[in-house]
């Protein structure tokens, strides 16, 4: 059993949930059950998924665990990339989110190839 807190990829995801959680707050009350369930929901599946992994007992079930993850966050990619072409984010924050969503994407990446390897 590994500690999912000790993992950095971990710990920049859950960074990355609460900043969008934030910023959906700022977004139209229209997308409530649309693009701020969907992005909020997506976002917490990243760390659950990681930590979720991290409670199985071996490396193959762990790593079934961080596909999964990234798969989240390729959502969380989408729906930000969605978010601000349609004006609800700046460029700036988009530019940021951008960037972090694929430094935790190269990170996951090297760690699941580690545990397959």
């Amino acid at each position: 059993m590994r500690n999912f807190k000790s993992l950095r990829f971990w710990r920049r995801s859950h960074e990355l949930t609460l900043r969008l959680y934030k910023l959906t707050k700022d977004f139209p009350k229209t997308e409530t059950y649309g693009i701020i369930s969907q992005l909020r929901r997506a976002a917490a599946s990243v760390p659950t998924n990681i930590a979720e992994g991290c409670g199985r007992l071996s490396s193959k079930d762990t790593a079934r665990f961080i596909v999964i993850a990234q798969g989240s966050l390729l959502e969380v990619e989408y729906l930000v990339l969605l978010s601000f072409e349609l004006e609800y984010i700046i460029e700036e924050e988009y530019k940021y989110l951008d960037k972090e969503i694929n430094e935790i994407k190269a990170m996951m990446h090297n760690y699941h190839k580690r545990l397959v390897s």
